[in-house]
Parts: C-alpha cells; structure tokens; sequence
C-alpha cells in the first residue's frame, strides 16, 4: 500500500509540472516567444517526477495485486485498464514529442510532406494521450492517498478532470499547431 500512496503522491506531483510544462509551452507558441532555459525550468522536474512516477507505477502494477481482472469487474475497472493502457502509450509517444520539432525542420526542409503531415497529428495524439491519463488518474490518486473517499465525489472530481483536460488539449493543440505551421509552412 506504501507503493500505491508514493507512486499516488509522485502522479499528483506529475499533473502539476505537466500543467506547468503546458502553459510555458502554449504561452511560447501563441506569444512566438522561445526562451530555453525556461523550457528547461519546466520541462526538467517534469520529465523527473514522471520516470518516478512511471517506476513506481509498473512496479506496484507487476509486484502488486489490485484484483483489475476484467473477466469478474469488466465495467468497473474499464477505467483502470484505459489509464494503464494511456501509461503506456505515453513512452513511444514522448519520444516522438522530444524530437518532434527537429523533426519538423527537416522533414518541411526536405520536402517531405507525408512525414510532416504525420508528426503533426502525433502532438495531438501525445497531448490526447497524456491528458487522458492525467485525468483518469486524479480522483484514484486522492483516493490513494485517502483523501477523498466517497463515489459521487469521484464521479463529480472525474468529469471535472475531463473537462479541464478537453480545455487545456484544444489550447494547447491550437498553440502548438498554429505556432509549428507558422514556423514550418511558408
């Protein structure tokens, strides 16, 4: 259980530096203003609570037993396997991420248009992909942490999360689309 509440404690920690890491990233994109060390400042402590929390997160799923068998509680934990699997999409995806604009530069450099068109719908896809899972995982982090313990104030916490996710997703795709066909597209 001590696991569970680290790992918890470490995915709260997480939304935080992401939604810290995003507003840099939007306000970047949509003022046309490029400052590395604060992409650093944002993007450091992030990139650092999220392997942690990663460790800890597929540590406590192959060493612990949390009775997630969809074959006996396929409703309930439907959201469990969606945030396991939007984990691990998460990976592939934010390599991609770190690389994207190099790969931008060069693929518009080149001519290469498929491969430009493709990178800039892997951002919305990683941006999707990353909110959802912050957002699945809110209320069950309160809730490992015992900080929030009845049903209906999950369910109201969770559509709240959703919400903020789908607003902060259309900002930051709009940000970050508009900003790279700027930089990229003459």
């Amino acid at each position: 259980m001590k696991l569970k509440k680290i790992n918890a404690a470490l995915g709260l920690i997480s939304i935080v530096t992401m939604l810290v890491h995003i507003g840099y990233t939007d306000y970047a994109y949509l003022a046309f203003y490029y400052n590395p060390t604060l992409k650093r400042l944002t993007s450091l402590p992030f990139m650092v609570v999220v392997c942690l929390h990663a460790v800890c997160g597929m540590a406590a799923v192959f060493l612990q037993s949390d009775g997630t068998r969809m074959d006996l509680y396929p409703k309930q934990n439907l959201k469990t396997v969606i945030q396991r699997l939007t984990a691990a999409l998460i990976l592939p995806l934010l390599f991609l991420h770190i690389k994207t604009y190099d790969l931008l530069r060069s693929s518009a450099e080149g001519g290469q248009w498929l491969a430009f068109a493709l990178l800039m719908l892997s951002q919305p896809l990683f941006y999707a992909d990353v909110l959802a899972h912050a957002s699945l995982s809110l209320s069950r982090s309160l809730i490992s942490l015992g900080w929030l313990s009845s049903r209906e104030g999950q369910v109201r916490l969770d559509r709240i999360a959703v919400a903020v996710g789908a607003v902060v997703f259309a900002i930051t795709v709009f940000a970050v689309v508009k900003g790279q066909l700027a930089m990229f597209v003459k």
